[in-house]
């Protein structure tokens, strides 16, 4: 299952267990810490002075009591004090524990915050990077929906020149969109001069031409018969997608992996050919593949969908197809979120 960054109260999310970045005593002194404890009640405090104490990097997990989750992981994050005395290392293994406690306790689902982002201050992108690349190489070898929960958008800390080279090429993008047939009427006439009436005949003119072209076009594709048009039809999402996985030489785990897609959803791609996946999953499966423009276009082409310059979402994943910097759909995703647009994966 993928992993989900969403901006959400950590206590209200229903899931098999949430993680409690807390400190050696449980004190639960403030942040979401705090949150955690109050929305629980005093059963978790009790709960917890039950435990032994625990050491930076290590976890241990309790009942959820009145939260909306089964399990409490409590695990003690690193205090940042500049990164030269192995925080990262720590706050690594903070991910790691709290993974492997997942695991013993059979759950499906876990909802991470941003350890030690907080009070303990360690840099919110940072922990961020950490927590994907942690959570990342667990979804390889295990099946878990995980969220990771943050508050705002300055976790996603995307380079200031990133930034403005996506901003650039949206507005490119934009600019190339604006009324391509009124241009070329500007180019062919002096515009200005005509009244609204003779714009008028002017449109109905091309209009009229471009009608005898498609009517000339469906003649001529009218002389085939159903059954000759039918044989030559495109192959679906579903053959088109496996064709390239062949292609690319990669199994179909690492290719669901890559595009942080469930195995759920996957399976049903694969059982069923005439299967319709939504445009944001499709593109997901061209970014794990690492497809050009044309390829992406042809894959989402089998489903009636394309990449558009005049919409954001897709102009920005053209400017990383473009680049060849999509090596990680969460690189993707960091920057999708920037600019306040869906995310990829499902």
């Amino acid at each position: 299952m993928p992993l989900k960054i969403i901006r959400q109260d950590i206590t209200k999310i229903k899931c098999d267990a949430i993680v409690d970045p807390t400190d050696t005593y449980y004190s639960h002194g403030g942040g979401v810490d705090a949150m955690i404890h109050e929305a629980a009640g005093e059963e978790l405090y009790r709960a917890c002075l039950k435990q032994r104490d625990l050491l930076e990097g290590q976890a241990v997990v309790t009942p959820a009591f009145s939260l909306p989750c089964k399990y409490v992981i409590h695990t003690v994050g690193p205090v940042w004090e500049g990164g030269d005395y192995g925080e990262e290392a720590i706050l690594r293994s903070c991910y790691s524990s709290c993974l492997e406690l997942a695991v013993k306790n059979k759950c499906k689902s876990v909802a991470f915050p941003l350890i030690a982002s907080g009070t303990f201050g360690f840099p919110k992108d940072r922990v961020l990077k950490i927590a994907v690349d942690v959570i990342g190489d667990f979804l390889f070898e295990n099946e878990m929906l995980i969220y990771l929960v943050v508050f705002d958008k300055t976790a996603y800390s995307i380079s200031e020149r990133l930034f403005s080279d996506v901003s650039a090429f949206i507005d490119d993008a934009y600019s190339e969109c604006r009324a391509p047939f009124y241009d070329s009427l500007r180019e062919s006439y002096n515009f200005e001069e005509y009244s609204k009436s003779t714009r008028s005949k002017i449109c109905r003119s091309e209009s009229l031409s471009v009608s005898r072209a498609l009517a000339s076009e469906c003649d001529f594709e009218s002389a085939k018969s159903l059954d000759e048009m039918l044989k030559e039809m495109d192959k679906g999402f579903a053959e088109t997608l496996f064709g390239y996985i062949d292609e690319k030489g990669i199994s179909d785990v690492e290719c669901y992996k890559r595009a942080n897609v469930d195995k759920k959803t996957f399976s049903k791609i694969k059982c069923n050919k005439n299967y319709k996946p939504s445009k944001v999953t499709a593109i997901s499966f061209a970014i794990a593949l690492r497809l050009n423009l044309e390829q992406t276009n042809h894959l989402l082409n089998t489903v009636g969908m394309s990449l558009s310059r005049s919409n954001k979402f897709d102009v920005i994943i053209e400017y990383f197809i473009m680049t060849g910097n999509y090596k990680d759909i969460f690189d993707v995703n960091e920057t999708l979120y920037q600019f306040d647009q869906v995310t990829l994966g499902v």
